[in-house]
């Protein structure tokens, strides 16, 4: 179909020069050959596909292929993705699987070399990518991009190893991605100065304005967790040449629902300027990260949407490089075989391993934030059973473990608040970034069997709850399945309403705590090594003890 020679009649919407005009797309061979002027009858609106600016596809729990599938029915056409979830599992070979997967589809993937395998020295990784990974990647024509620098104190402090790493972009030119979560001042001006673009990781307007007045673009993120979207949507106004759309981490079930396209129905509803929206979703990212798609101009690469209208803005059709990939929700793009790659070690373990014995003081309990990958930490009496220290439902105080997936070691255990749950437990080989086992629930015995169902299917998801087990197994790195998107995520879809069964009012369980272990965001979180304060950047005891005060 791609050497075709075809055309497309509607409303064309010119970004470029910020125009609507009545006219035909003549195209021929993948390419925008023509451009014509005239009066048409078709009353739809022809425009750039959309890009998702920022993401981990790995938490779609869908290989790239899969995500695809699902990916273009919502006008989607491109992702700039960070494979940094399948580096700290299986380092190269998890980047170069990504590649070869995402290449049997016609889907634009622009891959980064993720710059912090491991993400900290304070936890354990399958794999390490150090200067020399970096440079191997960057020479790579599908390596786009450094990924996310989460290291922002290294950068600030000037560690040889990440300034080696920022170096090697530089040397290759390709663009480098930040990540630092509430840095603003000096200190953010400083990690700009070294080279770095973009951050998705603003949480409120003061930070967003800080970093783009230092020169930095801002990358507006609505995940299936981290929501930030009407807190910066503003910035649309006064830096439209500044501001990108991305979800960083999607799970299956929203992904089915709808992706970029959701970003730019809400900006329309809410009043913002067309052309500015579009964009953020189209324009900036192709012209920031020198992105081979088509902006609808004459030579192009035949790279477009059509949809009914701007108020609705419900996608008809979706084309890459001239073909029709899809056709209202109908996806071409076909489901692709893969055989099963993983680094999983962990054996059971049992209810005498999650054991705490009772100190003096009170303990220290994370406080996870519904809708942010921030947390608070706050303090609680320790409420004791038969010399352990257990869940305490009435105060919301429920044990949290994270469990080394990787070779033979002690699970990491602490008190997480907000997860209300009433009964029952739940897991995960989900975990940013280094993707060990977490779980959290109420009875000792229910967590370890939550822990258990996934040490049995090497990865996956589950839920544990007396006589009810459930698990979505994940084959691939204990991250994804290669199975039919559809089905995947309706798997996931029973798992998370059985989630609010337990008593839960988070909006996506599984989401939150995969994140309760990404130690590069404030305030406290778990690693498999230990409790951790993530504004001291250092181990903190469990037990609040007075010489700590």
């Amino acid at each position: 179909m791609k050497n075709n020679s075809y055309s497309v009649s509607g409303n064309i919407i010119d970004i470029v020069n910020r125009e609507i005009f009545q006219g035909t797309l003549n195209i021929k061979n993948g390419k925008v050959i023509d451009i014509i002027r005239e009066k048409v009858e078709d009353d739809h609106y022809i425009l750039p596909g959309l890009i998702d600016s920022h993401i981990h596809i790995e938490s779609s729990m869908l290989i790239p292929s899969e995500f695809a599938r699902l990916a273009v029915r919502h006008g989607t056409i491109a992702s700039v993705s960070d494979p940094h979830e399948i580096a700290n599992v299986l380092g190269m070979e998890g980047i170069r699987f990504m590649i070869k997967n995402g290449k049997k589809v016609p889907f634009k993937f622009y891959f980064g070399a993720s710059s912090c395998v491991p993400a900290t020295k304070f936890e354990t990784s399958g794999a390490n990518l150090g200067v020399k990974e970096i440079d191997e990647l960057l020479q790579m024509d599908d390596i786009h991009y450094l990924s996310e620098m989460m290291n922002f104190p290294g950068v600030l402090f000037g560690d040889k190893e990440v300034m080696g790493k920022i170096a090697t972009a530089k040397k290759y030119n390709k663009p480098i991605d930040g990540h630092a979560p509430g840095l603003k001042g000096e200190d953010a001006k400083k990690y700009i100065a070294a080279g770095i673009s973009t951050d998705h990781e603003c949480f409120t307007m003061e930070e967003a304005l800080d970093k783009v007045k230092n020169g930095m673009k801002i990358l507006i993120r609505e995940g299936s967790a981290a929501k930030n979207f009407e807190a910066l949507i503003d910035l649309i106004k006064d830096y439209p040449d500044k501001v990108m759309f991305c979800s960083d981490d999607r799970h299956p079930n929203d992904l089915v629902k709808g992706h970029i396209n959701e970003f730019v129905k809400r900006a329309f509803k809410k009043g913002y300027d067309k052309f500015d929206v579009l964009r953020a979703a189209s324009l900036n990212p192709v012209k920031h990260y020198n992105m081979d798609i088509g902006l609808l101009q004459k030579g192009d690469n035949a790279d477009f949407i059509i949809v009914d209208d701007l108020e609705n803005f419900n996608i008809k059709a979706t084309y890459i490089d001239g073909v029709k990939v899809a056709d209202k929700k109908t996806s071409f793009i076909e489901s692709q075989t893969e055989k099963e790659i993983n680094n999983f070690s962990a054996t059971k373990i049992q209810t005498k391993d999650i054991k705490i014995s009772p100190q003096k003081g009170k303990i220290k309990v994370i406080q996870a934030l519904d809708g942010q990958l921030i947390t608070k930490m706050i303090t609680g009496e320790a409420k004791i059973e038969k010399d352990n220290v257990i869940s305490d439902i009435e105060n919301d105080f429920l044990k949290i473990v994270v469990y080394n997936r990787y070779k033979p070691a002690k699970p990491s255990i602490a008190f997480i608040n907000n997860f209300g749950f009433k009964s029952g437990a739940i897991a995960s080989s989900v975990a940013h970034d280094s993707h060990n086992i977490i779980a959290v629930g109420v009875d000792d015995s229910d967590i370890v069997e939550a822990i258990n169902l996934l040490v049995e299917k090497k990865g996956g998801i589950s839920l544990a709850k007396k006589n009810i087990k459930k698990v979505l197994p994940l084959p691939i790195a204990g991250l994804m399945s290669a199975e039919d998107g559809y089905l995947v995520a309706k798997k996931y879809e029973e798992l998370d309403m059985l989630t609010k069964t337990l008593g839960t009012q988070l909006n996506a369980s599984y989401m939150t705590l995969a994140f309760m272990a990404l130690l590069v965001i404030p305030e406290i979180k778990l690693s498999d090594l230990g409790l951790f304060d993530g504004n001291k950047f250092e181990f903190t005891s469990l037990f609040f003890l007075k010489k700590n005060i």
